[in-house]
């Protein structure tokens, strides 16, 4: 069984026109004040303050946070890791999901179907602190049966935001 997953799946909320033009100028610009929210999607500011709180209570809006540029940051390497693991049991999912939780070079990790168990979104400094994660940390992480690194050439279109 997933870390993530408790049984029970998330109910997905009803939007209108008016909530999704909301999180669409949110996911774009997080730092507007509400008077300035309201001016951009054509309502008062009273009622969209109020249609705010509802999304964030409701759980559709979980977080606000800045997108900040890696390679700013020096994290030239952003790699996509395909992970096999040995045996296809919970005990082994959940250890390897705790492991990777661990580690802050891995950005996301999905568990997926098909022909390998884990995708990992990883990003580090540069290809020789890439070989050192990976030969080090990565490929001793438990259960690992086999593993691809796929190094990403260039961004085409980034996660900037879910579709609404």
């Amino acid at each position: 069984m997933s870390l993530e997953s408790s049984g029970q799946q998330k109910k997905a909320v009803q939007l209108d026109a008016a909530d999704r033009k909301i999180l669409q100028v949110l996911q774009k610009e997080g730092r507007l004040s509400n008077t300035e929210l309201a001016e951009k999607v054509g309502m008062s500011t009273s009622p969209c303050w109020r249609r705010v709180r509802r999304l964030e209570q409701e759980g559709v809006i979980s977080n606000y946070a800045a997108h900040l540029d890696r390679k700013t940051l020096g994290l030239g390497v952003f790699v996509v890791v395909m992970i096999q693991i040995d045996a296809h049991n919970a005990e082994q999912a959940v250890e390897f999901e705790k492991a990777v939780l661990k580690l802050e070079q891995v950005i996301a990790c999905y568990s997926v179907g098909g022909g390998v168990d884990f995708v990992l979104q990883v990003v580090c400094e540069d290809l020789d602190a890439y070989a050192e994660f990976s030969m080090n940390i990565l490929r001793r992480l438990p259960g690992i049966k086999a593993m691809e690194s796929n190094f990403v050439l260039k961004e085409l279109k980034p996660l900037t935001g879910w579709p609404v």
